[in-house]
């Protein structure tokens, strides 16, 4: 019996844990809220395995790993490591992984390059689009200096990405340990998000593209003011409702894995809707993108969590323009004010 073989159904030394047929799973450490994320190492022929996402490049991450590689994997084994998208819990140690065993990195190509762009950016001095788009949402001179501060954070916790990649696209079919895995590529959370369906199974590795308990962050970022990503993660959601079946196993990338996927993209298809309700009644007067979170998020947000709430609220806000139902105005200072457009019909 080969070393990977005998990794057992549970091991709680290494959180290694089986999860399906040839699948297992290895919560590796977050230092946030998000305590873990989600890693999936495959059976493949003999000693050989791939993985699915790698964690952070940290103390902590690289522990988990040195465990793991010890105990069970054996790292001359890797045959490829496959991350579904440019997030550093994803990608953190993905170069690392790669360089150690000599595997290729398989990602799309919208990620590997946008992972590639950010690494590239831990040197580089916050940029002057990023103190706009701050700006135009209302935050403080405060908060933008502890913004500039702070820039470059993502490459510090990324290990240098290979320099070539394998690329990854929405209906691909890998074959793993004799088993076919269609590739399934969804959007809104990041550009182009990579999913794994085993369809003979309905296996179904989902990243961040379907999590059990929390919706995933959908953001509007500088490099791309005016984008809609919760158009692209609505759409996301509505093939995915298409494609599964409701039976499917989802391996989600935080929390545990479950049953019920309608069920559980119809839950958040009516989340980011009630959202987008409360925000046009708050848009009878005009708002920034700030004034904008507790209509979002249903509730106050703190500075601890000021940059993605500004983007997911910016979201909401460009959804809305981009369907003529929102408008906004730069003013002298350069902060833009929202204010709803009023339909057809409607009354004031």
């Amino acid at each position: 019996m080969t070393q990977l073989m005998e990794i057992p159904s549970r091991s709680e030394g290494s959180a290694l844990t089986a999860v399906g047929r040839g699948v297992w799973r290895l919560k590796a450490p977050l230092p946030f809220q998000l305590d873990h994320v989600n890693l999936f190492v495959l059976q493949e022929e003999g000693d050989a395995w791939s993985v699915v996402d790698t964690g952070l490049n940290t103390p902590d991450g690289l522990s988990a790993w040195h465990r793991v590689l010890s105990e069970f994997l054996p790292i001359s084994g890797l045959k490829q490591v496959i991350c579904t998208h440019m997030h550093p819990d994803h990608i953190g140690l993905a170069g690392w992984l790669c360089a150690s065993g000599n595997a290729p990195l398989l990602m799309s190509r919208s990620e590997y390059l946008t992972g590639r762009m950010l690494a590239a950016e831990e040197a580089a001095q916050a940029p002057v689009e990023g103190e706009v788009f701050y700006r135009a949402a209302g935050w403080n001179p405060v908060q933008i200096e502890r913004w500039r501060d702070e820039y470059g954070g993502f490459g510090r916790l990324v290990a240098p990405l290979p320099r070539a990649f394998t690329r990854l696209e929405d209906g691909d079919v890998l074959t793993i340990g004799g088993d076919e895995w269609t590739i399934v590529v969804g959007a809104g959370h990041s550009p182009e998000h990579v999913c794994l369906w085993r369809r003979s199974d309905d296996v179904f590795i989902a990243g961040d593209q379907i999590l059990p308990r929390i919706s995933s962050n959908v953001s509007v970022w500088p490099t791309e003011p005016d984008a809609d990503p919760l158009g692209d993660w609505m759409d996301s959601l509505a093939k995915l409702r298409r494609l599964l079946p409701e039976r499917a196993l989802i391996l989600p990338g935080h929390g545990e894995p479950f049953t019920g996927v309608h069920a559980r993209l119809d839950a958040l298809r009516r989340g980011h809707e009630t959202a987008l309700k409360r925000l046009e009644r708050t848009l009878r007067k005009p708002i920034r993108v700030l004034d904008a979170f507790p209509a979002v998020f249903g509730r106050a947000v703190g500075d601890a969590m000021l940059g993605m709430a500004t983007g997911e609220a910016q979201a909401h806000l460009n959804y809305l323009e981009r369907r003529g139902r929102a408008r906004r105005k730069r003013d002298e200072q350069g902060v833009d004010w929202w204010s709803a457009v009023q339909q057809q019909g409607e009354t004031t």
